[in-house]
């Protein structure tokens, strides 16, 4: 019988399979694998970011306040990491992030990953290649989704 580790898990995922394998260790040893039921939040604006998510399967919704309620930013499933305010203080997320499908998530704890990225500069610069282009991704998702909203008329 074999067990699956967290860092096979680690290595199954598109987002970080072709890191480097001490890469995936240390970031095994800040992880684990945890299961969420539709309606639950992964996490809410403005609380806390301790820790951040890479979906194994299901889906979740990144969801944004405004004056008019909530809106709906993009929605991500298996392989797509979520979240990447653990990385800027002051640690605090800037979407609500609900679970819209049942879903397996690994979670890394964000103090312990920080932690091993002020440790080892080449580690942390890899990792931080990575996210910056999940950010400019969202960033990029987020902008067209508020022109698909408000329009992309000539409000000043």
């Amino acid at each position: 019988m074999n067990t699956i580790t967290i860092r096979d898990l680690l290595a199954e995922q598109a987002v970080l399979h072709d890191l480097p394998a001490a890469d995936l260790d240390l970031i095994a040893g800040c992880a684990r694998n945890q299961y969420f039921t539709p309606g639950a939040f992964l996490a809410r604006e403005d609380t806390d970011a301790n820790q951040f998510f890479v979906i194994r399967e299901g889906k979740v919704a990144l969801e944004m306040h405004s004056p008019t309620g909530s809106l709906l930013m993009e929605t991500l499933g298996r392989g797509e990491l979520v979240g990447w305010s653990w990385l800027f203080e002051p640690y605090r997320w800037v979407f609500d992030v609900e679970v819209v499908a049942p879903t397996r998530a690994i979670v890394i704890d964000s103090a312990c990953l920080r932690d091993k990225c002020d440790a080892d500069a080449e580690f942390g610069y890899r990792l931080m290649k990575r996210f910056a282009r999940v950010i400019a991704d969202r960033l990029q998702t987020t902008r067209v989704r508020l022109l698909d909203l408000y329009g992309g008329g000539n409000a000043r």
